[in-house]
């Protein structure tokens, strides 16, 4: 399958001031395939070493950071002599070896011309402890799941790519049932690589629950065997809150949810945990859509969503059959997967996503976005209401704001107001 973080690599590749680059992203993205995809598309040779397998090599940055003395020990593991102008390095699973990250650095400046990668399942965690980390030394790329554009293109569903891409509205509303036909699967199958694999392959979508529930058993694994034994049993807890989180109508993250009596401070660090390894995605409450909106963040005040909106259906054990005959007991449930399923598009496109909230009122925004000195009020409808009662009344208040409306219906340019198909969520920023 096709992942467009490949063009990404290509561009840092050819890049005259490259540096190493890291590549971050929650543990079964893709992160490993992509970077061998890369090598082999674009190098004669890749040097790979998984430092979680190759336990002999976890001491090699303790002595000193010499990289003569590094090139030479990895040409002995690998049996490969390596070139500056054909061979790509990649250190998987850096965090496992003490000090390779620290190593980057001197990869920055005393030998700039070789090409290396390094990339680990919980490298956010490793970042945020005791590893000193080569500021201003390293590039960074974040790794995401498939995006349902790359979801239609696995699909080969290229045609309808391209009615998005060249805004053929006519054309779209025509084949809209089959807009919503992959967009309904995609909630379902999330773009985990593995689960996107496994369906387009069997087209069965228990084969593609029993993956995802795999992944959650990863996840949980890696809880307790890589974070500290005194807060595994929070950060369970506050993991499997999540479907309950966001099943409340404001989706705002309230401690007591967790458990009756539950304060902050005795889930920081499990939150913060959950947030570096790239399970969790954290957005802000913003008090007024002012520029920077980071200015106006408040902390106290957050949403919680994970990686993958079909992990998220794994995790709130929710069946094909709802998502496809809308089900009206699940209609509450519904608005939290399409939020979940927006702000993942939204992440691909490196958009820093917050929310607002009246203070002494119900009115809330779903998604505030900054782009190109504008901000961005973003209402998202599971499915064609078109009432936007919050979204104009926050236009009327902050006038200067840009609205638009993410739903299942059809694109259509009011005068205040842009409504965007959820299967064209991608084109956000261009219309």
């Amino acid at each position: 399958m096709e992942r467009d973080a490949l063009k990404e690599l290509i561009h840092w590749k050819n890049k005259p001031d490259r540096k190493p680059l890291i590549i971050k992203g929650a543990r079964q993205v893709g992160k490993t395939w992509l970077i061998r995809e890369f090598g082999k598309r674009e190098y004669d040779q890749t040097v790979y070493i998984n430092f979680e397998s190759s336990k002999r090599l976890r001491s090699l940055f303790a002595q000193n950071y010499d990289t003569g003395r590094i090139l030479t020990a990895l040409q002995l593991e690998s049996g490969k002599q390596i070139r500056t102008e054909n061979t790509l390095i990649v250190f998987d699973e850096i965090q496992e070896a003490e000090g390779a990250i620290t190593a980057l650095k001197y990869f920055c400046e005393d030998a700039p011309q070789y090409a290396v990668i390094a990339a680990g399942s919980l490298l956010g965690v490793s970042l945020h402890q005791n590893e000193s980390f080569p500021v201003g030394k390293v590039e960074f790329l974040n790794l995401y799941p498939l995006s349902f554009t790359e979801f239609l293109s696995a699909m080969k569903q290229g045609a309808l790519i391209q009615l998005i891409e060249n805004h053929d509205w006519a054309m779209i509303k025509t084949f809209r049932e089959k807009f919503i036909h992959y967009l309904r699967i995609y909630y379902y199958t999330g773009g985990m690589p593995e689960v996107v694999q496994s369906f387009i392959r069997d087209e069965d979508f228990k084969k593609v629950r029993i993956i995802q529930n795999q992944i959650l058993l990863a996840y949980d694994l890696d809880f307790s065997k890589h974070a500290p034994y005194e807060i595994v049993p929070r950060i369970r807890m506050l993991w499997n809150s999540i479907p309950a989180q966001l099943s409340k109508e404001n989706r705002k993250f309230v401690y007591g949810v967790i458990k009756s009596g539950a304060r902050s401070k005795d889930y920081e660090i499990a939150l913060n945990w959950l947030i570096n390894s790239g399970l969790l995605h954290k957005i802000n409450r913003v008090s007024k859509p002012g520029i920077p909106l980071k200015a106006y963040e408040d902390v106290n005040a957050f949403k919680l969503f994970m990686a993958d909106v079909g992990l998220l259906g794994a995790l709130s054990e929710i069946d094909e059959k709802s998502i496809f005959s809308g089900n009206t007991i699940y209609t509450e449930f519904k608005g939290a997967l399409t939020e979940q399923y927006v702000l993942q598009q939204l992440n691909v496109l490196n958009l820093n996503a917050y929310y607002w909230s009246a203070d002494r009122s119900e009115g809330e925004i779903d998604f505030l976005l900054q782009s190109g000195g504008e901000i961005i009020a973003v209402e998202v409808k599971a499915e064609e209401n078109l009432r936007a009662k919050s979204l104009k009344a926050f236009h009327q208040k902050f006038i200067n704001t840009k609205a638009a409306r993410i739903s299942m219906s059809d694109f259509r340019d009011d005068e205040w107001l842009v409504n965007i198909p959820l299967y064209a969520v991608n084109q956000l920023i261009k219309l």
